[in-house]
C-alpha cells in the first residue's frame, strides 16, 4: 500500500509541475531546468518519508517519472 500512496503523491507532483510549467511558458529554459529538479526533489523527499527506504524512493520516483513522461508524450501527441 505504501508503494501506490507513493505513487499517486508523486503524479501528483508531477501534474502539479506540469501546471506550473503551463503558467511559466514564457520563462527561459534554465529556469524550467531548475524547477523540475526542485519538483523532482520534492518527490524524493515525499517518497522517502512514505517508503523509508531510498534504494525503493528512486526506483518508484523513476516508475512515476516515467510514467508521467509516457502519458504526457503520448497526450502531445494525440492533441
Amino acid at each position: 500500500m505504501k508503494v501506490y500512496t507513493t505513487l499517486l503523491m508523486q503524479l501528483i507532483i508531477w501534474s502539479g509541475y506540469t501546471f506550473i510549467e503551463w503558467l511559466s511558458k514564457y520563462d527561459q529554459l534554465h529556469y524550467k531546468i531548475l524547477m523540475f529538479f526542485v519538483f523532482f526533489y520534492i518527490a524524493i523527499i515525499l517518497g522517502n518519508s512514505i517508503m523509508k527506504s531510498v534504494k525503493k524512493t528512486f526506483f518508484i520516483t523513476s516508475v512515476s517519472l516515467t510514467l508521467y513522461c509516457s502519458f504526457h508524450l503520448t497526450m502531445s501527441v494525440l492533441s
